[in-house]
This record gives C-alpha cells, structure tokens and sequence, in this order.
C-alpha cells in the first residue's frame, strides 16, 4: 500500500504543471516577433542604404553630364573661330543643327527610299497605312529576337514626325471614350517589360487607352525595339495611344547613356539616318497630357513657375535638346541666378558653377594660343530670346523636377537640371488650374510606384530590375471615369520571382557595392591626398575620419558609417591603414586584360570614361564610329587652348599618327582611349616625344571635366 501510495505521489510530482504553459507561450511569441522585427528592420536598412547608393550615382551621373554640356557652352559662348574651315567644325559639334520646317511634311529631308531591302531579308514588315495585324507581327517578331530593316524604321519614323507634328503640346484625353486609361512609366529600353504591361493588361486597342509617360530609351539593352512597337501602335490607334517625352527623348542624353550607340551597333550605316529622323521625331513629342481636365500627366514635375497656358504655346520643335539651347553667357546666368531665387537659393551649387574670376584675362591667353579671335558678347536687349529662355526652362521643369516632402522650391542640385518641389507648390498649381492630383515617372521607386503630397503626386516606374535584378518592381496606373486610380506591380525577370528576401536583397547589395568600390576606385588619388591630411605620421587614421574623408571626396551624400562594414575590412581597434585599403580597390578593379595599364592610368580611365564615351560621340557627328584626324585635331586644338595647354601643330600631329595603330586615316574609340592615356602618361611622367607646357593647372572648367 505504502509502495503504490508512494508511485502515486512520485507521478504526481513529476507531472508538468500546465499553469505557467500559457505566460510562457506569451512570452515566446513575443520573443519570436521581437526577432523576426529586427530581421525585417535589418533587411529593409540594408534595402535602403543599397537603394541610396544606386540613386546617389545614378544622379552624379547627370549631374556630370550637364558640367559636361556648361563646358560646351563656355566653348560655344566666347570661343569663335579664326576661318571657315574651324568655324564649320564648331559648327557641327557644338550647335544644335538647324531645323528645316515643312508645313506640309510632304518628305523628310533624309528619306526612306533611298535604303533598299534586299530579297534575302525575312524580317518583320510593315505596310502604311499601318493596320492592327502589323503591330501584332511586330510584336510577335520581336518575341523571337527578329530584326526590323532599316527601310521600315525610317519610313515609320517619318510616318510619326507627321502624326506627332499636328498635335499639340498638352494632349487632351477622357475617359468618356474608354472604360479606363493605362498610364506607364518609364521604360528604360526594357522589352520585357512593355511585353510583360500588355500580357497583363492587353494591347492598345479602341477599348484600351494608354499614356506611355516618357523615358522610352537609354540604358536597356533594347530601346529602339521598345520605341518601334510604341510608334507603330501610335500610328495604328492614334486616338488611343498617347505619348508623352521625358528627359531622356534628347539626344544629348543619348549620347551618354546608350542609345546613339545601340541604334548604331544595330543599324550599322543606316544608324546615322536613323538617328537623325530621331532628334526632330522626339522634339514633336507631346510635353504633358490631361485627362478629364482633373489629372495631369508630365514626366518630372512642375515647379512654382509652371504655367501651363505658356507651356500650351511652347514651340517644342525648336527644342531639340534642352541641353543645348543657344544661349548667352550673361543671360544663363540670368536664368540660373533668378531660378535660385524663385526656388528660394541665392545661388547655385558650386559644382556647377561656371568661373566668374578674371574670365577675359583667361580668354585671352586661350585664343592667342589657339589662333582665335576675341568675340563681343552682346549683352543688348532682346525679348524674343528671353521669351525663348523662359519657355526653355518651363519644358526643363516639366521634365527634370522632382518632388521633396519639405515645402518649397529649389534648385535640384543633385541631378543638376530642374527643380525640388513641394506640397505647398503642388496644392498651388492643382488649385490654380482646377486639378485632382498629378501623375509623373522621373524616378525609380522600390515597389515601383510612391504617394506622395497627400496623396496628390503619384510616380509610376514601369522599369522593374532598373538596378540589377531584384532592386526593384515595376507598376503601371489605370484610371476609370471616377478618377480613382489603381496600382498594378510586376516583376518581369524570371530569377527574381525564385529568389527569397534576402537573397534577392544580398544579390542587389552585392552589386551597388561593387559600382561603389568602381567609383572609390575612380577617386583613389584624392582620398589617398585627403587621408594623408588625417594622418599623424602613423599611416593610420580613425574609421571617423575614413567616412568624413571619402564623402568629401564623392560627394554622395551616403551613410558611410553604416556601410563601412562592407568597405573596410581590415580596420583594427578603429584604425586603418588607408594604404592598404587603397591598395586593395586597386587590386580589386585589376583584371588580366588591364595589367599592362599603368594603375593611376587605369584610375583616371574609370574616372572619366563616360565623359570620354560623350565627347567621342559629338566629335563623330554622323555616328561611324570613327573620327578622322582632322577632326581630332581641331578637337585636341580647342580644348588644349581651353586648358591653357601650349602645343604646336607639329606636337598635334605627331600624337594623331601615334594612336591611329592601323594606319587606316580614322580614329576609333579604342584609339581615343588610347589617346587618353598617353597625355595622361605624358602630363605626369613627362617622357612623351612631345611635352605640352602647362600656364595654369588651376581652370576650374577642366576640373569638372
């Protein structure tokens, strides 16, 4: 008895007791969220900080590009040649060609019958007028990596300047006429993505109306594919389908960020025609288009100093480039300096800044040296060209701007054209033309579309994997006649879908801090200058300086303590030897094909490719790919004597016969990179067979080059 009574008390003694089961499962349920919220938060900082360094280059990319185009307007401005045959190369690489204006568009100056196609083409083909059949055999074409004869795209291109040419700068559209209204975002060249948006939504047809908002080129791999198929359905439902131009429908834009290359790699001799149908076809784009009165669709933004009965009367066939308007050194800065003011800044950043300090001395000693004349800048009154300047910069708002949480309106400092806007400018103009709220694109956003301005500011960006696959989803925005709109999200790449969060955030990680090492590597002689100035004689300095350092140098505006675990790994008690770190981006960006290149050559070559890739472009006006020593020369001539840089023709020579290897009479880029180098080579080395003797090493116009 005493055994079982014993048992029993042993079970029950043993027995789990369920009364604290419940606080305990609480309390670990707290602690499982707890977890998971820091994991999330982790990941969506690590999310944030990749984004940041993406959009941080991405805009000093642009920014670049237009110190690039202030540098040609200094030229254009008070460089003038000393004959004709200068003048006439002036003439082609800086000015903006004239435009020969037809009324009646009877045949454009460059055309379609003169390129022939052969009978061994199997090909897409169009017929005109066009017909629905057409666009579907395109697409279905275009589906199978088929390429479209050169004869067809200029005659397409023709046939779109006459369509585009009659409409007016504000396109008119209602929802009376359709059950709703498709507006995408830019597309970047990214076929999949137009493919994708009308596998999920439909092709254009009498029932399905779209707003294509801009940025249809540049940067993906098929631009001009994308800008075909839109075209030909513009041309096959002209009242259904409506585009309008974005910032980078300029073929200044072009030069730098890849279409120009890609309509000639792919189009070969007929590339240059069809680049030049192209600068007047994007300048007869539509600027904004309004739907039911109440939304207002423009690629960028507006401004506090958009009007849009004044943009309605813009003559947008002038604008070829809004880059390149024929301006006056006095009145640009007119515009820049009342722009800051309007925008509440008193001046524009120093980055852009042209010089101000003994100009004419320094003019003066560049036109004796380049054999050019002294050129009067008329400072006189002319209305008509301040009416041109202002309309110049109502279409610069419209396209550049970009909206900011913060009231006001600034100068948009950091893609260096347009403005910051505010919700106190928005509810102004929405008020003052009787508006709902506004639709733009301009800027990539994570999930591809953003609210902003109390909801009165939608951007929609059509481009999904912008970045690299995963940075990011792409949306497109319908519309029905209550105005209410509906967000539509896709992701066209394969892979993407497969990948979990934090792959796909590691993969995006993995390659913005790989485009960052390439922009430190860029700059690795003024940080190992700046980190030499924290330095105590030790080699050493604090992580602190390392951060304070390196975004005074790149000027990104980046959390560089938050992303220092992944620059710097060889920190030790929160020092680092910063020339080892520099050796280490060295080795980093070395690979077998650059081991001949000498390291601070390499350094100076990742620095200034883009703008290498740019000039090489105007050089080569009709886009063969070659420049001829001729042309070489001048250029060397004008930017030399720019430079303060005295050189004899002889000198000139002697270098255009050293880096045209092949001896065929034409330079090719290879060759101008090539060019690139030696002077490098020879400014800092000194052993070149010709030796330039440098006046003054301090132009602040070469330093933003």
């Amino acid at each position: 008895m005493n055994k079982k009574k014993s048992a029993k008390n042993l079970a029950e003694e043993n027995k789990p007791s369920f009364k604290l089961f419940p606080f305990s499962a609480f309390r670990g349920a707290i602690l499982i969220q707890t977890w998971y919220r820091r994991y999330v938060a982790r990941l969506e900082m690590r999310r944030r900080c990749t984004w940041r360094i993406f959009q941080s280059i991405e805009y000093a990319g642009e920014l670049d590009h237009l110190k690039l185009n202030h540098f040609f307007d200094y030229l254009m401005t008070y460089f003038t040649p000393s004959n004709n045959k200068d003048r006439d190369f002036l003439n082609r690489i800086l000015s903006e060609p004239e435009i020969i204006f037809d009324p009646k568009l009877e045949k454009p100056i460059e055309t379609f019958e003169s390129v022939v196609v052969p009978d061994t083409y199997v090909g897409p083909r169009l017929s005109f007028p066009l017909v629905p059949e057409d666009a579907t055999n395109l697409l279905e074409a275009y589906q199978h990596e088929q390429h479209l004869h050169a004869y067809y795209v200029l005659r397409l291109l023709s046939e779109t300047e006459k369509h585009l040419a009659q409409l007016p700068n504000i396109t008119c559209i209602s929802t009376c006429y359709s059950e709703e209204i498709t507006v995408c975002g830019d597309l970047h060249g990214q076929l999949s993505d137009l493919f994708l948006i009308f596998y999920k939504n439909g092709i254009p047809s009498p029932q399905k109306f779209y707003v294509f908002n801009g940025d249809f080129v540049d940067r993906g791999k098929c631009s001009i594919e994308v800008l075909i198929i839109l075209f030909v359905f513009l041309l096959v439902y002209p009242k259904e389908v409506h585009l309008n131009r974005g910032n980078h429908e300029d073929y200044m834009i072009n030069l730098r960020y890849g279409f120009t290359k890609e309509v000639t790699r792919k189009y070969k001799e007929h590339g240059s025609k069809i680049l030049k149908e192209l600068k007047t076809v994007f300048s007869c784009l539509p600027l904004a288009t309004l739907i039911d009165q109440k939304v207002l669709i423009v690629h960028g933004g507006i401004s506090n100093m958009t009007d849009l009965e004044r943009l309605a009367t813009v003559d947008r066939r002038k604008l070829l480039s809004v880059l390149t308007q024929k301006r006056k050194q006095s009145r640009v800065w007119g515009v820049h300096e009342s722009k800051a003011s309007r925008c509440g800044k008193s001046s524009l950043s120093s980055r852009s800044q042209l010089p101000h300090s003994s100009v004419q001395e320094e003019l003066r000693s560049c036109r004796r040296m380049a054999g050019m004349s002294l050129t009067s800048v008329d400072t006189r009154s002319d209305d008509s060209s301040i009416l041109e300047d202002e309309d110049v910069q109502q279409v610069t708002d419209i396209l550049w701007s970009d909206p900011i949480p913060q009231n006001g309106c600034r100068v948009n400092q950091d893609r260096g054209g347009g403005c910051y806007f505010g919700p106190d400018v928005t509810k102004e103009i929405l008020e003052k033309y009787n508006l709902q709220f506004i639709i733009r694109s301009h800027e990539c956003k994570p999930e591809g579309y953003e609210f902003c301005h109390d909801r009165k500011v939608i951007t929609v960006f059509s481009a999904s994997n912008y970045y690299a696959v995963g940075s990011n989803r792409g949306a497109y925005l319908k519309l029905g006649p209550d105005l209410i709109p509906h967000i539509i999200q896709y992701q066209a790449s394969k892979d993407a879908h497969k990948l979990t969060m934090t792959q796909r955030i590691s993969r995006v990680e993995e390659s913005a801090y790989q485009v960052l090492r390439e922009r430190l590597f860029a700059h690795r002689s003024e940080l190992a200058s700046a980190f030499r100035q924290c330095d105590q004689d030790s080699g050493m300095i604090t992580l602190n300086d390392w951060a304070k350092v390196v975004e005074s140098v790149l000027n990104l505006g980046l959390p560089w303590r938050m992303l220092r675990p992944h620059l710097v790994s060889s920190a030790v008690n929160g020092m680092l030897d910063y020339n080892l770190w520099l050796k280490d981006l060295v080795t980093e960006q070395w690979s077998a094909s650059q081991e001949r290149i000498q390291s601070s050559l390499l350094e100076n070559i990742y620095r200034n490719l883009s703008n290498l890739e740019t000039l090489f472009n105007i050089i080569d006006s009709d886009h063969s790919g070659y420049i001829s020593h001729d042309e070489f020369r001048q250029t060397f001539k004008l930017f030399s004597a720019h430079m303060n840089i005295e050189i004899s023709d002889q000198d000139v020579t002697n270098l255009v016969n050293s880096i045209d290897f092949n001896k065929d009479g034409n330079i090719d880029f290879n060759e101008f990179i090539e060019a690139f180098r030696i002077v490098r080579q020879s400014s800092s080395d000194d052993i070149s067979s010709w030796n330039p003797r440098v006046t003054d090493a301090t132009n602040p116009q070469t330093a933003s080059l």
